[in-house]
Parts: structure tokens; C-alpha cells; sequence
């Protein structure tokens, strides 16, 4: 198989990547920097030259270039152009989405027949996109992804996030969506193959934001503070039977 995979530098797109490559696969990144969003023509081309059987669209607005409505344009419009441009071009097309398609207001854990609420901000953004790429290409396979678990801090990860913060405040009333990036790699490479539709990952199925952290923290040989909190009250947990996550306790034994 060969893949192109937007947003290979970052958190998702570096384990995909070399999960794939592991795998004996051909992969290619989209360098935004040579083929620019804002060139529909140019993509087009690209696609062509390149031939890939599946595009995994994970890139975000994540870095300021100063451009006018930069958000919308890179989150939902250049989404949507990539998906009719597979669809004409007989490529698969796998978008991530994100559960923060959901506010904290709503009630989980979220099946993909619950109905997002988000009116704003990101996950308003991911929300239309979802929409946009569903009218735009009827065979996309869309994936919403909760909060990702790497080995160290470095990118957009929890572990990332812990070794930030000088006293980690975990709200043991809060039940995050979750996995570790390897299981998320595998999970988008077997759904690539999959029906077309919506597909929700989260490795979690029991435990809270304080339980994770301590596992977590454990892993890493105990050298951050954890405080246990209940500020935080909600259930953000995804369940979709389709989609054979490993559960969190699989990595995190202490879980068990």
C-alpha cells in the first residue's frame, strides 16, 4: 500500500508514519510548503503524480502563517477539497476528526448516533469539516480521536501535557477519551480498508483523568506531582464496538 499522510510531523502522523513504514508500506508526506493548501490545481497534480491507494488527512491549523481565516481555510475548506479530489481520483480518504466535536456541557460516553454540540472554536471547525467531507465524498472513512498518550514529552500529547505542568491537577470526576498514538496508527491503518462511515477511538473504558495520570506517572518512574481533584465533571468517553481498541490497561498494567 502506499499512503500520503498530511500532518506527518505531527503527533498522530509521526506514529502512523512509522507504524507504515514498519509495516512495509510506501509513504509520502504532504509538504504544505511545496503544494499549498490555497492551490487547489496544484494539489490536484500532486495527487496524480503521486497515486497514492489511501490519503490519511490528520493536518490541522496548528502554526500561524498570518493568512486571513487560516482556521476555517486549513481545518474544514482544505479538508473538504481533499476529499472530493480522492473521490475523483479513486483514493481512499481517511479524515481525523476529534471528540471535541462534543462540549463539556454534553453527556457521555458519545456512539456515533450522539448528536455534537459544538458552536465554536475547534471543535465546531472539525464538525463541519466532517460534514463537508461527507457531502463532498460520499467513501470517506471519518475518525474521530480523543486525547493521544505518547512515550514522551516532546509533541501534542498527554505525556507532553504532565511533564508541563508543575502540579498536575486530575479531576477523578473526569473520564477523558483516550489512547496511546501506537494503537491510534494501527487503528487507521485497519480502517482504511473499512465500510465507509464514521468511526469513534478511545482506549478508555472505565477510568478517570486521576487514575491515568498516577498509571502514567508510574510508567515514568513517579517524577511528577499528581493531585487528585473533582473540579472537572465529565464523561468525554467514546464508544464504537466497529472500531478494537486495546484497552488503556493493556499498556498501563497498574490500571488492572
Amino acid at each position: 500500500m502506499k499512503a500520503l499522510i498530511t500532518g506527518m510531523n505531527g503527533a498522530v502522523g509521526t506514529a502512523l508514519n512509522e507504524y507504515l513504514l514498519a509495516d512495509g508500506h510506501l509513504v509520502v508526506g504532504w509538504d504544505r510548503t511545496a503544494v499549498s493548501p490555497n492551490d487547489l490545481p496544484a494539489a490536484k497534480q500532486f495527487l496524480q503524480a503521486t497515486q497514492p491507494d489511501v490519503l490519511f488527512h490528520l493536518a490541522i491549523a496548528s502554526q500561524s502563517t498570518g493568512q486571513a481565516n487560516e482556521g476555517w481555510r486549513i481545518n474544514v475548506e482544505w479538508p473538504t477539497q481533499l476529499a472530493q479530489l480522492c473521490h475523483e481520483q479513486n483514493i481512499r480518504f481517511v479524515f481525523t476528526s476529534s471528540v471535541m466535536v462534543f462540549t463539556d456541557d454534553a453527556v457521555g460516553p458519545f456512539t456515533p448516533e450522539s448528536v455534537p454540540d459544538a458552536r465554536e472554536g475547534y471543535g465546531y471547525d472539525k464538525l463541519m469539516a466532517e460534514q463537508q467531507v461527507r457531502a463532498a465524498n460520499p467513501e470517506a472513512i471519518i475518525v474521530r480521536l480523543g486525547w493521544q498518550i505518547g512515550d514522551a514529552p516532546g509533541s501534542n500529547n498527554m505525556v507532553d501535557f504532565l511533564a508541563k505542568q508543575e502540579v498536575v491537577r486530575a479531576s477523578e470526576k473526569w473520564l477523558p477519551a483516550c489512547s496511546f498514538l501506537v494503537d491510534t496508527a494501527v487503528a487507521l491503518q485497519t480502517l482504511a480498508h473499512a465500510t465507509p462511515d464514521l468511526y469513534l477511538l478511545d482506549s478508555n473504558s472505565r477510568w478517570n483523568f486521576y487514575q491515568i495520570a498516577t498509571a502514567l506517572n508510574e510508567l515514568h518512574g513517579n517524577q511528577w506531582r499528581i493531585e487528585k481533584t473533582a473540579d472537572f465533571i465529565y464523561d468525554q468517553r467514546m464508544r464504537d464496538p466497529r472500531a478494537d481498541m486495546p484497552s488503556l490497561d493493556k499498556r498501563l498494567s497498574s490500571l488492572a
